[in-house]
């Protein structure tokens, strides 16, 4: 099993470039705290959000996943070049359109980098309403 890198608080980090290493590497889930049972729900799955990552032929994001729990909801891959190409950064970002059906989800995602591995996100918890 791949190790999995997750986020800190970058406002607890000191040094400039371990913020950006941190950032730009992390996946951040974008969505509503309540979601109604048996309709589609949008969840957005951004790469970074103060440092964008580069799309150099070498060095890009190639993937986002979005689970929930153990359950894989959809997976996204990217080619190099998706944002510019080589010495163009960007955000990597996703729209998941999920349908729930228990009680709640457990959302997290995940983000493979080419050089730097695999990341994830804190896990965000939505409500699911009758």
């Amino acid at each position: 099993m791949p190790k999995i890198n997750r986020y800190v608080d970058i406002d607890t980090v000191e040094r400039e470039a371990k913020k950006d290493y941190i950032d730009r590497h992390s996946p951040f889930i974008y969505c509503d705290e309540k979601a109604k049972k048996g309709e589609k729900f949008p969840v957005r799955v951004v790469m970074g959000k103060e440092y964008t990552h580069p799309d150099d032929p070498d060095h890009f994001i190639e993937s986002i996943r979005l689970f929930d729990g153990e359950k894989l909801l959809g997976e996204v891959t990217f080619t190099a070049g998706m944002l510019g190409g080589e010495g163009c950064k960007g955000h990597a970002e996703v729209t998941f359109n999920v349908v729930p059906m228990g009680k709640k989800m457990n959302l997290v995602a995940q983000a493979y980098c080419t050089k730097h591995g695999l990341w994830e996100n804190e896990p965000v918890t939505v409500e699911v309403t009758e």
